[in-house]
């Protein structure tokens, strides 16, 4: 009887390269130790300040009351749960969350310096195993995070895990823009953003994972049954800027 041929181990996406999965987590966390001094100012750059918009769209859409419960995850410098805790007010909580310490430490610098002191937790937390218990939240958001995951249908089976029955989740990421954008959005993206990650970041290399980690994202139907596949109901997006960017949102019910 003849020996099967061994298999080739599964791999996962680095941006366009194909890695071990056990080997993602710590490029990715190279990555964000490289740009987390310069994060902030090349968001402004990258975008022309459009990142400020879409997270503040987001916002909107959280539907969050006084003294409720939210949890950012991937929240990075903060952006999000900045206005999260100013939405759950001084009787509710907000839980900033980021695989990566020099990112979240620079977050929890930022909203110290915001006056934020009793209703916002700081927690190293990888997407995929989210250290809560079951039903702690009323809203989660991830901000232009879910792509540097490794295994998404994981962390969102994680997220749906620790919402509460009525709560929601809102997934905030670059997306597939319309057809009449994407010569210009491919041109701005390869040869522009790693150009100016070179000048003000002195990292070329980082922005263009960046890039690259974009275009293998999934389109805006696939997130959604995504979602659906992890446990989501009446998952829906709304695109911005011609789809550049797109909110997926869904709920618990």
């Amino acid at each position: 009887m003849s020996t099967p041929p061994d298999r080739e181990p599964p791999k996962v996406d680095f941006g366009y390269e194909q890695v071990p999965p056990e080997q993602k987590a710590g490029r990715v966390r190279g990555v964000f130790d490289s740009v987390a001094d310069s994060y902030d100012l090349m968001n402004d750059l990258m975008s022309g300040g459009l990142h400020r918009l879409w997270k503040r769209f987001t916002l909107t859409q959280t539907g969050l009351r006084p003294g409720q419960r939210a949890l950012d995850v991937a929240g990075g410098t903060g952006d999000l749960a900045s206005g999260l805790a100013r939405q759950v007010g001084d009787e509710g909580l907000v839980v900033l969350s980021d695989i990566n310490w020099a990112m979240l430490s620079r977050g929890r610098d930022r909203l110290l310096d915001e006056g934020f002191t009793g209703n916002v937790r700081y927690v190293q937390a990888n997407a995929e195993r989210l250290p809560f218990a079951d039903a702690s939240f009323d809203c989660i958001t991830i901000g232009f995070g879910l792509r540097n995951v490794t295994d998404k249908p994981t962390a969102l089976a994680s997220m749906r895990r620790v919402l509460r029955p009525g709560g929601q989740l809102l997934v905030l990421e670059f997306s597939h823009p319309a057809a009449g954008i994407k010569p210009f959005y491919d041109l701005y993206s390869f040869r522009i953003l790693p150009a100016m990650g070179r000048l003000v970041a002195k990292d070329a290399d980082s922005y263009r994972y960046l890039a690259e980690s974009i275009r293998v994202f999934p389109d805006q139907p696939t997130l959604a049954q995504m979602m659906r596949d992890a446990g989501f109901d009446d998952c829906r997006w709304h695109n911005l800027t011609g789809g550049i960017v797109a909110v997926h949102r869904g709920y618990v019910y």
